[in-house]
């Protein structure tokens, strides 16, 4: 292994989890304080919605208050209105922060292949850069991860800013790290960047997010976040 680093901490989906895994950036805690926002609003209408068809099935009669009134008219379109005014605020002010072009403090270079992913160290005066495949169930030791551990991790430092710079070199593939809030396609002969910021160290994985060819079940990501100074070290 490239980095023979072994850390305490690590974020795994668990069996049965109905919640997101624990983030660990400031990109994922917004993702997820928008889909409570947005779940807050599908309760709200859900309910609604299900009581009013409730009262029109129970009352032959309720229908009669419905035609031709333009009253009714107006609110039932400006009230989802609201709602989709209130829903695209926090969205757009979300996508503009997670595209927002920061100065980084170290660029990674990704590049994925049928099926593996090459990552280079590009701010240092020896380019680091190294294939990353997953490991075979048959080498795994006690207590690893099945189709989630690589022979060769990425290490990343803590409250660093971090940009991506990913492509491919075959097939369109998708670098999603859920832990991070980070999923961002490869695409051949294109070059896409996203900016984040890693606020804890552990161990945190991912797999290729787009269906690309026989073997994209077993290409997956697995990141180490450690402090600036054993990074450096």
């Amino acid at each position: 292994m490239l980095f023979n680093l072994k850390l305490i901490y690590w974020d795994i989906s668990e069996i049965n989890q109905l919640s997101f895994q624990d983030t660990a950036s400031s990109n994922g805690d917004n993702l997820i304080f928008f889909h409570d926002e947005i779940m807050f609003y599908i309760i709200i209408i859900l309910v609604l919605v299900g009581w009013l068809l409730l009262c029109a099935l129970k009352n032959e009669y309720y229908h009669k208050f419905l035609l031709e009134n333009n009253t009714i008219e107006i609110i039932w379109t400006l009230i989802p209105a609201i709602i989709l005014i209130l829903i695209a605020i926090p969205s757009l002010f979300l996508l503009y922060s997670i595209d927002e072009n920061l100065e980084p403090s170290l660029i990674i270079k990704v590049v994925g292949h049928q099926w593996y992913w090459s990552y280079e160290y590009s701010n240092f005066l020896s380019i680091i850069e190294f294939d990353s495949y997953m490991t075979s169930t048959l080498d795994l030791e006690n207590g690893a991860f099945r189709l989630l551990e690589t022979d060769n991790d990425l290490i990343l430092p803590v409250n660093t800013d971090i940009k991506l710079i990913v492509s491919s070199a075959d097939v369109i593939h998708c670098w999603t790290v859920p832990s991070l809030g980070v999923k961002i396609d490869a695409i051949p002969g294109r070059l896409n960047q996203i900016n984040f910021n890693i606020n804890r160290p552990g161990r945190f994985f991912g797999q290729c997010s787009e269906l690309c060819g026989l073997n994209h079940s077993f290409m997956p990501i697995s990141i180490h976040s450690v402090s600036q100074e054993r990074f450096i070290n």
